[in-house]
């Protein structure tokens, strides 16, 4: 089996773009669920190669079926195919996220892109603390030279409890805490993508070290596991 990705997913994600009906689908089936198997074998892969520097709990393999249900758009197949790296949990925390997609629309992805109430609220608690180990993570040239910076959505304001004027305030206005790398298609079909998207990934782990501490403890430093 190999361990880079097939040529013939793009060009199956490029037939749905143009055929995307249940009836089409169907007739192709057999197509999609060949390549969706050996998908799944490069995850796997993947995800032995991250168990060297981290430990993936779960690997997700994303359907290719949307959930149309709340949305305007009725297409009924997604355009991509995706996959998710789970840390192992509780003490662990944050994700990685590969989503490969046609004409130049891959990319990587690793962070927190929803944080719940009390995981926001104790970040943002810690950069008003103290932001000098998060910005050192940020600023390394390494890792700044392949992640760059903060993705994601972020308040126009300081949110409620927080001093607009705190030298912290770029961090904490954050609702989201997240990274992307993106890639073209030639990138993604060479033989050596997986070895760096494993690369890339192995960079963040410093990052997820640091939110797992935070995230896993009180403002004392104390373990609420």
């Amino acid at each position: 089996m190999s361990q880079s990705i097939p040529e013939e997913l793009f060009v199956f994600l490029k037939k749905i773009e143009k055929n995307n009906n249940r009836e089409w689908f169907n007739e192709h089936k057999p197509e999609f669920k060949a390549i969706e198997l050996e998908m799944k074998a490069v995850f796997n892969h993947l995800g032995d190669l991250m168990n060297a520097h981290d430990q993936i709990e779960k690997i997700k393999v994303f359907r290719i079926y949307r959930d149309v249900r709340f949305s305007k758009n009725k297409l009924p197949y997604k355009t991509h195919f995706a996959g998710s790296f789970a840390r192992k949990k509780p003490e662990l925390r944050g994700n990685y996220y590969v989503h490969l997609q046609p004409n130049n629309k891959s990319f990587i992805a690793n962070g927190f892109w929803d944080p719940n109430k009390e995981d926001l609220l104790r970040i943002r608690k810690e950069f008003e603390t103290d932001d000098s180990e998060i910005r050192d993570i940020l600023n390394h040239s390494a890792f700044k030279s392949v992640w760059g910076d903060f993705k994601g959505e972020a308040l126009k304001t300081a949110p409620k409890g927080f001093d607009k004027t705190h030298p912290a305030i770029d961090l904490i206005r954050r609702k989201q805490f997240t990274f992307t790398k993106e890639f073209t298609d030639q990138e993604v079909l060479s033989e050596d993508f997986i070895s760096q998207v494993n690369e890339a990934f192995k960079l963040v782990r410093p990052y997820f070290d640091y939110m797992s501490d935070v995230l896993t403890t009180n403002l004392n430093g104390e373990s609420i596991l």
